[in-house]
C-alpha cells in the first residue's frame, strides 16, 4: 500500500453528525499533494512563499536565504514519548533533549530578522532545556502559561492542564502590538463613579465587559475537539486562537511567518487569515496535507473562533453575548 493510499485509507471511517474533525478524502489527495513543495538546491524567497514544504526541517532550512522571517513559531516535540504518524518521540534526559533542541534551532537563527521575535512551545518537563538553549541566540523577553483544558486527571499527581511558551526576540528593537491583543472579560462587581457612570468598564447589548491587556496567564484558549471545524487528528496541534495571539501581538501585516514543525497547519492557517505570508516546514505527508486543506478554507473564512471585532473574547462569552445583542 501506497503512503498517499494509507493516508486516505485511515481518514475513511464514518464520523458522527456533529463530529467535524478535518480528514483527508481519498479524491482530494493528489491535487493538494500537487500543492505541496520539495526542496533540494537553494532557492529564493519567492520560491517558498506561502507554501507548505514537505520534507524534514534542518534540510529543508539548508536551502533558504538569509534574514526573511519576521515572526518564528517553534512547536518541536516535547521531552515525553509521543506518536506522530505512526512514528514514536522517545523522551531523553533533560540534556540530551538540550542538545536536540540546541541542532534544531541553531539553522534557523540566520534566517531572522534583527527586529524579529520567537515563540518556543513546550510543557514543564522540556521548559528549563528551552530557557537554557533560547538564552544561548535570543534575548528572552517573557514566559507565557496557557491553559490547556483537556487532560485526564490524576489520582497521585496534579492534574497537567498549563505549557510554556518562551516569548525571545533578536534584540531590544522588536514589534509587539499590545493593541491588538486585547482580552475582553465580563464583568462581575462593575465599579461606578459618584455620578454612576461605568468605571473602566462598558456596558451595552452586549452586556457589561472590559478590554483589559494581555498577560502571560492566558485562560481564554480552548483546545480544538471533534465539534469544532479547525479540528484534526494530530495529537498536538495548537489553537488557532492562541496563534492569533501571537501573530498579532509579534508582526504586522504582510509580515512573513516561519514554522518549521507545522504539523496540521495551525500557523500557516491563522497567518493567512490574519493578512501575513507564511511558511510552513512538515516532514509528515498526512499533515502537509491537512494542512493544505485547511489553507484552502482559509480563502473562503477567515473566522478565528474566539477572536471578533478585534478582541479576543474570555472563553465561552463570546457566543453569549451575541445572544444578548439579538
Amino acid at each position: 500500500m501506497s503512503l498517499l493510499h494509507s493516508v486516505t485509507a485511515a481518514n475513511s471511517k464514518a464520523k458522527a453528525t456533529r463530529n467535524r474533525t478535518l480528514t483527508i478524502q481519498s479524491d482530494e489527495s493528489k491535487s493538494l499533494n500537487c500543492r505541496l513543495v520539495k526542496i533540494n538546491s537553494n532557492v529564493g524567497l519567492k520560491e517558498i512563499l506561502n507554501r507548505t514544504i514537505l520534507g524534514e526541517m534542518d534540510e529543508v532550512v539548508s536551502h533558504f536565504p538569509d534574514s526573511i522571517v519576521d515572526l518564528l513559531f517553534l512547536d518541536p516535540p516535547y521531552n515525553l514519548d509521543k506518536c506522530f504518524n505512526g512514528r514514536k518521540f522517545n523522551s531523553r534526559t533533560s540534556g540530551e533533549y538540550e542538545v536536540i533542541l540546541d541542532d534544531w534551532i541553531k539553522p534557523l537563527v540566520r534566517l531572522l530578522k534583527p527586529i524579529s521575535s520567537v515563540y518556543i512551545c513546550g510543557d514543564w518537563r522540556s521548559s528549563s532545556a528551552m530557557y537554557n538553549v533560547a538564552r544561548k541566540y535570543f534575548k528572552i523577553q517573557n514566559r507565557i502559561t496557557w491553559e490547556r483544558e483537556k487532560g485526564r486527571g490524576a489520582n497521585a499527581n496534579w492534574k497537567n492542564c498549563a505549557e510554556d511558551i518562551w516569548f525571545c526576540t533578536m534584540s531590544d528593537n522588536f514589534i509587539f502590538n499590545s493593541e491588538s491583543v486585547k482580552v475582553r472579560r465580563n464583568v462581575i462587581a462593575p465599579y461606578r463613579t459618584q455620578n454612576g457612570m461605568p468605571k473602566d468598564w462598558l456596558h451595552d447589548s452586549r452586556g457589561k465587559y472590559r478590554d483589559t491587556s494581555p498577560s502571560n496567564i492566558w485562560t481564554d484558549i480552548t483546545v480544538p475537539f471533534w465539534s469544532m471545524p479547525e479540528n484534526t487528528e494530530h495529537p498536538t496541534q495548537k489553537p488557532e486562537k492562541l496563534l492569533a495571539k501571537i501573530i498579532l501581538a509579534s508582526s504586522n501585516e504582510n509580515d512573513l511567518v516561519l514554522d518549521p514543525f507545522l504539523g496540521s497547519g495551525t500557523t500557516s492557517v491563522t497567518a493567512k487569515k490574519l493578512g501575513r505570508k507564511y511558511v510552513g516546514i512538515e516532514r509528515e505527508l498526512e499533515y502537509c496535507l491537512l494542512a493544505e486543506k485547511r489553507l484552502s478554507y482559509a480563502e473562503r473564512n477567515k473566522a478565528i473562533q474566539g477572536y471578533d471585532g478585534g478582541v479576543f473574547w474570555e472563553r465561552n462569552s463570546l457566543n453569549r453575548n451575541k445572544k444578548k445583542i439579538k
